[in-house]
């Protein structure tokens, strides 16, 4: 049984070329093709169709491919996107990803690679083109929270993991050994490294930067 692909895309020779190349192989059948994310969005909700991937143009006129990501996402969840387009920039290829494509296809590529992609969406992978994934991989590293440095001594850090476990200043006294005052001095000066002003505003950063 073949599997259903809906087709949104503006230009009317591409998409035409694209929905008879689908609709003559094998494995694949274009449901339709449309010209604009409306006009699919209508159909969809409408006719009931249920598309197993949808490819998507990402430079539509009115609803944006980007933004209609969203929008096919809360008809269809299951749904596996894969973008079209002639734009590689990184902006275009975040919001896609963050949006929901599954994958990512520039539109010069071949019309096999276009085949593959949906075989590959259909098994959980996520197809980009080299340059694509490139470009990703670059763009995820630029999003790594860089790891801010509190200079907590060895004494500070342990003190402050007996906080995290929920230990009191009079319990984590009696567990190192060290007296009441003592203790209450390092959690102040951890309060001070930490820039916070509670010991539930320390505990939740050392878990959120995982500082311990």
């Amino acid at each position: 049984m073949k599997s259903e692909v809906l087709l949104i895309e503006d230009n009317k020779l591409f998409r035409e070329t694209l929905f008879n190349f689908i609709n003559s192989s094998d494995d694949y059948f274009c449901l339709h093709a449309f010209s604009s994310c409306e006009d699919a969005i209508f159909q969809i909700k409408n006719d009931g169709l249920i598309p197993k991937v949808i490819l998507l143009d990402i430079g539509l006129p009115g609803i944006s491919g980007t933004e209609g990501i969203k929008h096919f996402k809360n008809i269809l969840s299951d749904v596996k996107i894969v973008m079209l387009t002639i734009q590689d920039d990184d902006e275009s290829v975040f919001n896609s990803i963050c949006n929901g494509a599954s994958g990512y296809l520039l539109k010069d590529s071949p019309s096999d690679k276009i085949l593959q992609s949906i075989s590959e969406v259909l098994n959980g992978g996520a197809p980009m083109n080299s340059s694509i994934a490139a470009k990703v991989i670059s763009m995820f590293k630029e999003f790594i929270p860089e790891q801010k440095e509190y200079n907590l001594t060895e004494r500070e850090k342990e003190v402050l993991k007996f906080l995290v476990d929920g230990n009191s200043k009079k319990r984590i006294a009696e567990a190192l050994f060290l007296s009441y005052h003592t203790v209450d001095s390092h959690i102040r000066k951890i309060y001070e490294k930490l820039e916070v002003h509670s010991g539930s505003s320390a505990v939740a950063k050392a878990l959120k930067e995982k500082i311990i």
